[in-house]
């Protein structure tokens, strides 16, 4: 997130896109519901009537992949009724005018027809948005997950700095990180082109310093993405895998594909606090600590670095990741030990700039944010205040691509996926809680009564759902939430898998995101 969670109560526009906040990130959700009450304007743009849909000034219910025909023609309204922040274009950005071109024709007439929603409402959109003197984006993987992923942050992006609502409280540029520590584990490294801080893998300066660092012999080419390595295995290429806390077998894109590419693996290594589905698949599973048995930290989505403390002694033979992965690379020929997990933080303050100025003593109370890049700093609460990382803000001229697999004769709808609030990713810890499965026991089918009433599908009846990829059984869960050729998915159960349908051919060709929130299939009534 540029800016911090507890600003969205002083923006005074909120716009909610690709994110059903109230159930996946509740927290946040209930803040956006107080700065409502307190007369903070709301936008929505989601394929559902999600929760937040009530309380908007403007909901948008888009097709599903269509978020960049709708920002392209909020931001042509803006341009045309010159409501942009001239000064902030001016003195902060670049390449306007190559953008300005390409949004010129996205006219809401045009946007409306390919998001299926009234030219009228994007214009409101646009207006309530720029009008705002601060105004703050949220969105979630249902911008990311695309074969266009990038560009729809791109999208996001152009729509802030148009506006000038970057750099200063209650604005910005919002990603709302999918767990706990997707920040920290991306701040640290966990991407195939980065070091920690993400310092790039190919920059012979970073190589130098972290050689050095590190006293070892690094590589400067950029490795394989989750996506690829999954491919590779299926291709025969990559012959052992590492599975660290991730459970593919249930999260991943066409699980068909998935499991193939597992089993085809001459060695797999999984370590996890569950024996999940994907370590069930393992030859060797090596049994990890639960946050509440070990020291560490996590960076949250708003940047904020936090101690996590011990409470319990770990179970059976389980240890704490650091400690597994230090014995396995001692083991490997490198002779690196640490004692504790404050150790390391010295090491990562060492070689990362963004934690430079983070020790221990200093977040025991109280977590800081990143940028810290000295001891007496006190942490950064938003991003780019008077100055972009980069020097200026860049304009991308973006054009509407349409999802790789859109609806036909064969398979007439549109499968979306998502979460819901009462179970959690892949049900690894959710469904140990008796409580929880009572409320959310099974996986279900969100369709609308007339497409109920066309196939003659009553709620709660089982039926068979198919896509390119493979079919399963679900119940039918019938809602006025979704619209008549839309149908969604929750992804948590291995049974009735949503991902089983999903597309994981089409990647991102930058990122190599699939394409887990567009996809087409039939729903079938089982005779």
């Amino acid at each position: 997130m540029t800016n911090s969670i507890a600003e969205v109560k002083c923006a005074d526009t909120i716009f909610v896109t690709g994110s059903n906040t109230t159930e996946n990130h509740p927290v946040i959700g209930a803040q956006v519901k107080q700065a409502i009450k307190n007369g903070t304007k709301l936008i929505v743009a989601d394929p559902r009537e999600i929760e937040l849909a009530k309380y908007a000034d403007v909901f948008l219910q888009i097709t599903p992949g269509t978020n960049i025909a709708l920002f392209n023609g909020m931001m042509n309204v803006i341009v045309n009724e010159n409501l942009q922040d001239e000064e902030f274009i001016k003195e902060r950005t670049e390449d306007f005018e190559d953008f300005k071109k390409v949004v010129m024709e996205y006219t809401p007439e045009r946007c409306g027809e390919i998001c299926g929603v009234d030219p009228e409402d994007i214009r409101k959109a646009a207006r309530i948005y720029a009008k705002a003197n601060k105004a703050s984006i949220l969105y979630a993987m249902g911008i990311t997950q695309h074969s266009t992923g990038t560009e729809h942050v791109m999208s996001v992006s152009n729509l802030a700095i148009l506006c000038g609502n970057v750099g200063k409280e209650g604005t910005g540029v919002n990603p709302l990180r999918g767990q706990n520590n997707v920040q920290g584990a991306c701040d640290m490294g966990a991407l195939a082109t980065v070091f920690p801080g993400y310092q790039k893998v190919n920059n012979p300066d970073v190589i130098e310093k972290f050689e050095k660092a590190w006293q070892a012999k690094l590589s400067s080419s950029p490795g394989l993405t989750a996506s690829e390595m999954i491919q590779e295995a299926y291709d025969g290429n990559v012959k052992l895998m590492y599975i660290m806390g991730e459970n593919p077998m249930v999260s991943d894109p066409d699980t068909n594909h998935t499991r193939k590419a597992l089993e085809n693996l001459d060695f797999l290594l999984v370590q996890d606090i569950f024996l999940t589905e994907t370590a069930e698949f393992a030859d060797l599973v090596l049994p990890a600590a639960s946050f509440a048995e070990k020291e560490g930290t996590f960076t949250n989505t708003e940047r904020r670095i936090q101690i996590v403390r011990k409470v319990v002694q770990p179970r059976g033979n389980s240890k704490p990741d650091w400690v597994i992965i230090m014995e396995i690379m001692n083991r490997l020929g490198y002779d690196k030990t640490y004692n504790n997990p404050c150790e390391i933080m010295e090491e990562i303050a060492s070689v990362t700039p963004q934690y430079a100025g983070i020790d221990y003593g200093r977040i025991e109370e109280k977590g800081i944010q990143w940028p810290c890049p000295t001891k007496d700093h006190q942490g950064t609460k938003f991003l780019h205040e008077g100055k972009f990382a980069r020097g200026k803000g860049l304009f991308k001229a973006i054009e509407y691509t349409p999802a790789a697999e859109l609806a036909d004769e064969n398979y007439p709808l549109i499968l979306t996926t998502g979460r819901i609030l009462y179970q959690y990713h892949t049900r690894t810890m959710t469904n140990k809680t008796e409580g929880i499965n009572k409320i959310a026991p099974e996986s279900y089918i969100e369709i609308s009564p007339a497409l109920a009433e066309k196939l003659s599908i009553v709620d709660g009846e089982k039926i068979k759902v198919a896509s390119r990829r493979g079919e399963i059984e679900t119940k039918a869960k019938v809602t006025d939430i979704v619209t008549d050729n839309v149908v969604f998915m929750p992804f948590h159960w291995a049974e009735g898998a949503a991902n089983v349908l999903t597309n994981g051919a089409a990647l991102d060709k930058k990122s190599k995101t699939p394409e887990l929130k567009v996809c087409a299939v039939k729903v079938e009534k089982i005779s």
